[in-house]
């Protein structure tokens, strides 16, 4: 039985229509892999809200982070818990001072440092690696061994340095951290550039001439963003706790400003006098701020990853 033309016609449509229905961008696959991960949308959602809390939490406190509570002060075991009537929702600290504006400013603090951290290093490693891959040859072997060089130095020790001689401060702090921590960065964009280099995009762009800056720009760093976005997002949790690590020392930002890390401490040091409530809020934003980061940087690895498409 012959097949009319005219509904030959509108099948070969339709069929045509449904293949273009069908087909998805990269990044778009990418965000259907991404949202059918429960435990990477659950992270997603907690770092909304603890970066709600961070800043827009401060229009709900009653007390601002430095003023003292002056009923409160030498009585913080006895009536300094966490109370909605005296406008204290997490407490006072030792000095009387609300638990909960403190809180809000160390978790911003503490956001503002591992976002800065991250973005530094994810710049300039980038930049670093996807030139180093690209050029080759004498120009790769001495940039790598100057990343070599500066591995070899132990982080912490060049980070406690720079506060101790030019002075605690949280511009110190995102340059300390900014200043060592590209180095990974910089090796797994160079490794990447290297599978990239030859591929026939770039191998077109050299035969009409494009220059080398360009090219890198324009056709070798887009195409390390799936790279860099997962290690970004993998990389804040790491300044987070770097960041709190020496602020637990004394080191990190001075008073009046706060930190997850140096409320921690400050918490960790009234347990003694059963004053649970200093380190436990503190202690429970920076938890969940680390875990919800890691869960989103799987959930964007394997939404990224193409052996798993």
């Amino acid at each position: 039985m012959r097949v009319p033309l005219l509904h030959r016609a509108a099948a070969t449509e339709a069929f045509l229509g449904a293949e273009a229905v069908a087909g998805r961008s990269l990044w778009q696959d990418a965000r259907t892999r991404f949202f059918r991960n429960k435990a990477a949308v659950a992270g997603l959602v907690v770092l909304i809200f603890v970066f709600l809390f961070a800043f827009f939490g401060q229009f709900l406190a009653q007390w601002s982070n430095e003023e003292v509570d002056w009923g409160m002060l030498g009585s913080i075991s006895e009536m300094g818990g966490p109370s909605i009537a005296n406008g204290h929702y997490f407490g006072v600290d030792e000095l009387g001072r609300d638990l909960y504006a403190r809180t809000v400013q160390g978790t911003r603090i503490s956001l503002m440092v591992g976002v800065v951290g991250a973005l530094i290093s994810v710049i300039v490693g980038t930049i670093w690696g996807a030139t180093a891959g690209y050029l080759g040859g004498r120009i790769d072997g001495a940039m790598m061994r100057v990343v070599d060089i500066l591995m070899a130095i132990p982080y912490m020790f060049v980070l406690i340095l720079l506060l101790v001689v030019f002075g605690r401060s949280i511009l110190m702090l995102f340059v300390g951290i900014g200043l060592i921590s590209w180095l990974d960065m910089a090796r797994i964009a160079r490794g990447q550039t290297l599978s990239i280099k030859n591929k026939e995009f770039i191998e077109a762009a050299i035969a009409i001439g494009v220059p080398t800056a360009t090219i890198i720009r324009r056709h070798i760093v887009p195409n390390l963003l799936g790279v860099v976005i997962v290690y970004s997002t993998l990389l804040v949790p790491t300044m987070i706790i770097f960041e709190s690590f020496i602020s637990f020392l004394g080191l990190g930002v001075q008073e009046p400003n706060t930190s997850l890390g140096a409320l921690i401490s400050a918490g960790a040091n009234q347990m003694r006098y059963g004053v649970p409530w200093q380190l436990g809020f503190p202690l429970f934003f920076f938890v969940i701020t680390l875990f919800a980061f890691f869960f989103v940087g799987d959930g964007l690895r394997d939404a990224l990853d193409p052996k798993d498409r």
